[in-house]
C-alpha cells in the first residue's frame, strides 16, 4: 500500500473512533475541542403557530438540563422567547428558564421574563409546553388560562398543546429526560 493511502486509512480509523467515542478535534489547530456537554435533557428550536388571520407568532427555545443535574429539572438552563405581532400592534417576551422535564417527544419548560414589552408578562412566570411530532408540531402555553400578572404559575406548568405550528417552521428537537429511580 503506498505511504498516502496508508496515512488516509489511519487518519479516517482515527475520525471514526474520535467520532464513535464523542470527541471533536478543532480543525487547522490540532487543539482538542471541549468535550460536549452531556445532558439529561434538552427542548431546541424555533416555530411559527398556524393563524389563519396571518397573525405572526414565534416561539425560539434554547433550554437545557445538564446529565450532572438530571434528578433536578429545576437546575434547567437557557432561554425561551415568544413574539405575537399583527399589524403595528403586539410585543415579545424573553424568558429565563428555571425548569425543563421532558418525555418522548413532549416538553415542559417554565421560566421568568426578563425582558419584554408587554407590561402583562414583566417579571411573570411562564411555561410552554412543545410536541415534537413528526406530523405536525403542536405547542400550548400557560396564559391561554392563567392572567401572567395575577396567577403564580409554579415552576415546570404549562397547558396541552392545543396549538398547530405552522407548516413549514417548526424545527423542535426534544432530548427525552429520564428519572432515574432509587433503588433502595
Amino acid at each position: 500500500m503506498k505511504r498516502r493511502t496508508k496515512i488516509v486509512a489511519v487518519a479516517a480509523a482515527i475520525l471514526l473512533t474520535l467520532g464513535a467515542g464523542g470527541v471533536a478535534v478543532a480543525s487547522g489547530d490540532d487543539v482538542p475541542a471541549p468535550a460536549a456537554v452531556s445532558e439529561a435533557a434538552a427542548l431546541t428550536g424555533t416555530a411559527k403557530l398556524y393563524r389563519p388571520a396571518g397573525d405572526d407568532i414565534t416561539f425560539s427555545f434554547d433550554a437545557h438540563l445538564a446529565e450532572a443535574d438530571r434528578q433536578d429539572p429545576m437546575k434547567a438552563t437557557g432561554t425561551f422567547r415568544f413574539s405575537h405581532y399583527k399589524g403595528d400592534w403586539g410585543g415579545y417576551a424573553k424568558v429565563k428558564v428555571d425548569c425543563l422535564t421532558t418525555g418522548g417527544k413532549v416538553a415542559v419548560v417554565s421560566g421568568v421574563v426578563v425582558e419584554t414589552d408587554v407590561k402583562e408578562f414583566k417579571k411573570a412566570r411562564v411555561g410552554v409546553t412543545v410536541h415534537d411530532d413528526p406530523a405536525g408540531d403542536r405547542l400550548g402555553y400557560t396564559w391561554m388560562t392563567a392572567d401572567p400578572q395575577k396567577d403564580k404559575v409554579p415552576p415546570c406548568i404549562s397547558g396541552a398543546p392545543f396549538e398547530k405550528v405552522k407548516e413549514g417552521t417548526g424545527d423542535f428537537e426534544v432530548v427525552p429526560w429520564e428519572f432515574v429511580y432509587p433503588t433502595e
